[in-house]
């Protein structure tokens, strides 16, 4: 009998996982990886500021689940097949050791996304994947139980199985479309908050943690999130945010990035606490200047760029603070309102919601329900994750279990 021909198409994180694990598992299957770029890997590289954020420290499926404002679901019963903890074993197998930082995100103890580049590069050879770079699909039609693979230099590779890794590139949408797939249509998500305020960008670099967000698109929908924030150049940054994008991904785009912000920046106190917290040191430093005697936590300058909001003057002090303008302050910190007038990039991390139709795929194998012979792995699926690693992990289960059946 002839070997199994597999193809898989892109060479991201889950195709080099999917052709790894595939190769493994079965290894009379002759497993071929295509890539349309000279160097594979590319967002493996550039991600978690160039030191790659494998996965996330939490080690109970159900656990994950909530991470993913897309697919979780679909998700639950992969992870109870393999999970974060697979996924150090897996590297640790391979002589790369994670380490855990305090907020559960894991990275390689040498904090370079080469070691992982280098890690799946390797694996992929001595498994005895068939790695092409520089090699870019035009399209894929299925001839009875055959896929026919048409190349950019007009050459056809044909197999009988076929993984479609290909992230977000419209080539991917394109292909499983064709074989007879749904798109849910792709838009950004994990992305900064642009508001045009020249006071605001002047404190680039100010952290503030924790802060409630409440992000207001229309009279139905309001989403919340709290965690850490920074101010940047542009806007607003940080976990918090990052979070809030992805849950709002797809109502944020329908509204072309216009919605209010509110933020809690004095999140350990209730108005009423907040109100007898301020009244003291009003007593206790009445002849201070409110400006240089700040009367919460909060880093100076975000104070002095707060009170000023508050329609407080630099000069005041706090003798001089009336109930109105105590109101309007108390107002200020729990509840100021921000205008988000358009979206930023994730450093290099694009990430997006959307992609292929979940229930028409089987995530017991990871299988098309609609073409025999095809499969799924990594971000082509209408899967998204928040920041902190969920997007590998679900890149990773994916894959694997891609990679374990599609040689049946």
């Amino acid at each position: 009998m002839q070997p199994l021909r597999v193809v898989v198409i892109g060479g991201g994180a889950a195709g080099f996982f999917g052709a790894v694990a595939c190769a493994k598992s079965h290894p009379h299957t002759q497993v071929s990886l295509l890539e349309a770029s000279r160097q594979p890997l590319a967002k493996v590289r550039v991600s978690g500021g160039g030191r790659c954020n494998v996965t996330h420290a939490c080690f109970d499926p159900a656990g994950l689940v909530p991470n993913y404002p897309r697919g979780g679901k679909a998700l639950r019963g992969a992870f109870s097949r393999f999970q974060s903890i697979d996924t150090v074993k897996w590297f640790a197998s391979q002589g790369v050791k994670l380490k855990t930082e305090p907020d559960g995100r894991m990275f390689p103890t040498t904090d370079s996304s080469e070691t992982i580049v280098e890690c799946l590069m390797k694996a992929a050879h001595f498994a005895g994947v068939k790695l092409l770079t520089g090699t870019t699909v035009v399209s894929v039609v299925k001839q009875n139980d055959e896929f026919v693979i048409e190349l950019k230099t007009g050459e056809k590779v044909m197999c009988n199985r076929l993984l479609l890794a290909t992230g977000s590139n419209p080539l991917g949408y394109q292909v499983a479309k064709s074989l007879g797939h749904t798109i849910e249509p792709p838009v950004p998500s994990l992305f900064t908050f642009n508001i045009i305020d020249k006071h605001l960008k002047d404190l680039a670099g100010i952290s503030a943690n924790p802060v409630k967000l409440r992000l207001s698109v229309d009279s139905k929908t309001s989403l919340e999130q709290t965690g850490p924030l920074l101010i940047t150049h542009w806007g607003l940054s940080g976990p918090a945010v990052l979070k809030l994008s992805a849950w709002g991904a797809r109502v944020l785009h329908d509204r072309a990035y216009q919605a209010t912000l509110l933020i809690n920046w004095q999140t350990q106190f209730n108005s009423e606490e907040l109100r007898a917290k301020l009244l003291q040191v009003k007593s206790e430093h009445s002849k201070k200047a409110i400006a240089l005697h700040r009367g919460v936590d909060l880093p100076h300058r975000l104070w002095q760029y707060l009170i000023v909001r508050a329609g407080i003057d630099t000069e005041q002090r706090w003798a001089e603070l009336s109930n109105k303008t105590l109101n309007q302050l108390i107002c200020e910190l729990t509840q100021g309102s921000y205008q988000i007038q358009g979206k930023g990039a994730f450093k290099e991390e694009f990430v997006t919601c959307g992609g292929v139709t979940l229930k028409q795929v089987d995530f017991k194998s990871m299988a098309s329900r609609i073409t025999p012979g095809l499969y799924f792995a990594g971000e082509i699926l209408d899967i998204d994750g928040v920041t902190g690693g969920f997007n590998f992990q679900s890149a990773w289960t994916t894959a694997w279990l891609a990679g374990q059946a599609i040689g049946n």
